[in-house]
């Protein structure tokens, strides 16, 4: 029930972010890495993603389905990174620190846990919870 319920939380999130990119991208393209090439292509399909994933986690029918999304959005967080690693480098050279590391360091122990997340609500994982076989 558990796994349910933060599945369809999950996948609100990323449907929400997914809206976001696309509605307005001017926040991610103010913290993307000078070396990604398209920048404002790159934003736009990284919000399709982020909603074709979403869509994805929270269907009810096919497990194979929902199982390729969680991959996918645990490839998303992890190729996303590098752009939460820029935004981190640019608020801590501004005078105020931007966010601060009140915000910075928690985003940063979550991303591991968000490619968790989404490996394990969407059932392509069952680390660390399955039993073991003796």
């Amino acid at each position: 029930m558990i796994r349910t319920i933060l599945r369809v939380v999950l996948g609100a999130l990323y449907f929400i972010a997914g809206i976001i990119h696309l509605a307005d991208p001017r926040p991610f393209l103010s913290i993307m890495p000078g070396w990604v090439p398209m920048p404002e292509t790159v934003v736009a399909l990284t919000g399709v993603a982020e909603l074709l994933g979403a869509a994805g986690l929270v269907q009810w029918h096919s497990g194979k389905l929902r199982q390729a999304a969680a991959i996918g959005l645990a490839f998303y967080a992890i190729c996303v990174f590098p752009a939460n690693i820029n935004h981190f480098i640019l608020d801590m050279a501004r005078p105020d620190h931007g966010l601060g590391l009140g915000y910075h360091v928690p985003r940063m122990f979550a991303q591991p846990v968000l490619v968790w997340l989404a490996l394990w609500t969407g059932s392509a994982i069952e680390w660390p919870f399955s039993k073991r076989v003796h």
